[in-house]
């Protein structure tokens, strides 16, 4: 196979193939070869059936029913599988909830007057959580964020008995949540208990154990994850509505390059600041450049790209590919989807990589450890590396795509009300009329053994060309950007009726929502849609979707969805077909016992067919 050939298969995304080209003729290795080297990838594994969370192990079963049936402590496959995939999950709900957990200590930072930098941008949420979380309001706001801090902080160990944004769901799911024993505790002990759980001779019921899984994945959605969110928008702002950019095109040539990677915003935001100040400019032009360019990579980056407008490079599968355009000075990170191999990729140019949190170091990479007490001076000792590393670039190996894809972000579940006039009542009216059969919540990250945005795209696209609004978050939404979907102008590829309701609001049919984090925007957008037609969650005619997903929040993120009542359609299948116990669970028998289920289906097309079918079995049940 050609190269150009071998690129094709890899991506639909344009501004990187040429540069895919490059590395390839280079001889850089990246995701795809590394995928290449793997091959064939153990079958035992892919089926979840393989143990090794003891020393009597690594224990693997006969996918075809002969010896060896058990491990052995005498677990079967429905056992081993189950246990495999709780444990896949708690990694993921609390690598979310951690983030969240930092979020809150810079906050509680900030109204103590500990930070650097740090200021209240968005009062009115401030307040509306405060009042929410039943405290009093102070003249001080520093005041009233130290007491919703402290509360939400609390909340990771609580004992009084559940997590307080799980009231904002409506209420025939809360009742189904504690009828079922799932109803969320606190953050950090329902992680706990799972990981309790799948210690060597606890739970070894397949059912108990996956009960427990949703239980740990709503902590997540309606907890860590909620948390992050809506205080980030405390302290760096409520996103709003606005044009930016995407792909690799947003670097530039004659200016300092920095990408920003990773998933929270504590550092970045500080960044953004500082490469704006006098002393970091007049540095970069003393060193031949015309200015500083900062530029997002997956969900670090979809945070600045919808409160700041900073542009976005690319997701998870692109962060290589940066890194071969020569042009890049420093790649930031802080933690999560962060390739240890791309310091590697960095060493065959004159980019540096700099790790900033003390949970996530990279061998090779300059370390640098942020604390939010000198967040500033942190963020200009980063940007002065990168400045100064500027004369380093060599000019002979720079290729920058051309042409950045213009696209419009920053859509919150408060932004879409305001656009409505103040109320739901408008999308409910298009719903009920058809002209919005229903919506869909595409979500999750790239994977090499999907041709990269493949997934993402093409569904998007089969769904709103039959009049279903698609909103996005992660890794998803950017490879739609990539994909001119998320201008106005992609009110073309709509079906009649969504075009009319996107023209007249003057909204794209696909909705930028944030990062992976900013899930839980869906659910409250969901909690209040339901809460308007006085039904639950499971009843309005919607889905979600993770195509091309491959991390452990994933499984979080998919399972807090279905756990709220959202049929969800995955991609790539979880390592559970080891185990017909727990595939029929989670594929069939679950949605009678939560009211939604899990589908795989690797084909974006016939992905597109189940969710339509799923919406339209529910706007029949409806009668709309």
């Amino acid at each position: 196979m050609g190269i150009k050939d071998k690129v094709m298969e890899r991506s639909i995304d344009q501004k990187a193939m040429p540069l895919m080209e490059r590395g390839i003729e280079q001889g850089i290795e990246t995701a795809w070869e590394r995928l290449e080297k793997q091959i064939p990838q153990c079958g035992y594994g892919q089926l979840g059936i393989c143990c090794t969370l003891c020393a009597m192990g690594p224990c693997r079963i006969d996918p075809f029913g002969g010896d060896p049936k058990r491990g052995v402590c005498g677990a079967d496959a429905d056992i081993i599988v189950a246990r495999n995939l709780l444990q896949m999950l708690a990694a993921g709900a609390a690598s979310h909830s951690d983030h969240g957990r930092e979020i809150l200590e810079v906050a509680l930072n900030t109204a103590l007057g500990r930070s650097q930098g740090y200021k209240i941008e968005d009062k009115e949420k401030l307040f509306t959580l405060a009042k929410e979380y039943g405290l009093d309001i102070d003249d001080d706001p520093n005041k009233t964020l130290e007491k919703l801090a402290s509360a939400m902080l609390e909340e990771f160990g609580t004992i009084k008995g559940n997590i307080k944004f799980v009231e904002r769901a409506p209420e025939k799911r809360k009742e189904l949540w504690k009828k079922l024993g799932i109803y969320p505790r606190s953050v950090d002990r329902e992680i706990v208990e799972a990981m309790h759980r799948v210690h060597m001779g606890v739970d070894n019921d397949p059912t108990n154990i996956l009960l427990h899984a949703l239980r740990t994945s709503l902590s997540d959605g309606w907890g860590g994850s909620m948390m992050a969110t809506e205080v980030s928008d405390v302290l760096f702002g409520t996103p709003s509505v606005k044009e930016a950019f995407f792909s690799l095109a947003a670097f530039k040539e004659d200016q300092v390059n920095i990408v920003l990677h990773g998933h929270n915003p504590v550092l970045s935001e500080m960044i953004v600041a500082a490469a704006k100040e006098d002393d970091m400019l007049k540095l970069a032009e003393e060193k031949g450049a015309k200015g500083i360019n900062l530029v997002g990579m997956c969900c670090t980056g979809n945070e600045v790209l919808m409160r700041k407008g900073v542009p976005i490079a690319g997701n998870a599968l692109n962060q290589e590919i940066a890194v071969i355009t020569g042009a890049v000075e420093a790649i930031v990170v802080d933690y999560q989807c962060i390739y240890p191999a791309l310091v590697d990729v960095a060493s065959c140019f004159h980019t540096k990589v700099i790790s900033t949190s003390e949970k996530a170091k990279f061998k090779g990479a300059i370390h640098i450890e942020f604390h939010p007490e000198k967040a500033i001076d942190v963020a200009k000792e980063i940007i002065k590396i990168a400045v100064e590393n500027y004369p380093n670039r060599k000019p002979k190996k720079v290729f920058i795509p051309q042409e950045p894809v213009k696209g419009v972000v920053g859509f919150t579940v408060e932004g879409i009300k305001k656009a409505l006039g103040g109320s739901f009542s408008p999308l409910i009216d298009a719903i009920k009329e058809g002209k919005i059969q229903g919506a869909c919540g595409i979500v999750g990250c790239n994977n090499p053994k999907i041709k990269q945005d493949y997934g993402h795209v093409i569904l998007a696209k089969k769904l709103i060309e039959n009049n279903i609004l698609v909103v996005l978050t992660g890794c998803s939404s950017i490879a739609c950007g990539k994909a001119g979907l998320m201008n106005l102008e992609a009110s073309k590829f709509a079906g009649e009726g969504l075009r009319s309701v996107c023209e007249a609001l003057g909204i794209p049919p696909v909705l930028h929502m944030g990062s992976c984090v900013d899930c839980s925007r869906i659910l409250v957008l969901l909690s209040e849609l339901a809460k308007e037609l006085k039904v639950d969650i499971s009843d309005l005619p919607v889905a979600g979707a993770a195509p091309e997903w491959y991390s452990q929040k994933a499984v979080s993120i998919g399972a807090y969805f279905v756990a709220s009542g959202v049929f969800t359609v995955l991609g790539i299948p979880p390592r559970i077909l080891g185990s017909k116990t727990v595939t029929k669970l989670l594929s069939e028998e679950i949605e009678d016992i939560i009211g939604a289920k899990f589908a795989v289906e690797p084909d974006p097309k016939k992905a597109a067919e189940l969710i339509i079918s799923h919406i339209n079995k529910k706007r029949k049940a409806l009668n709309i």
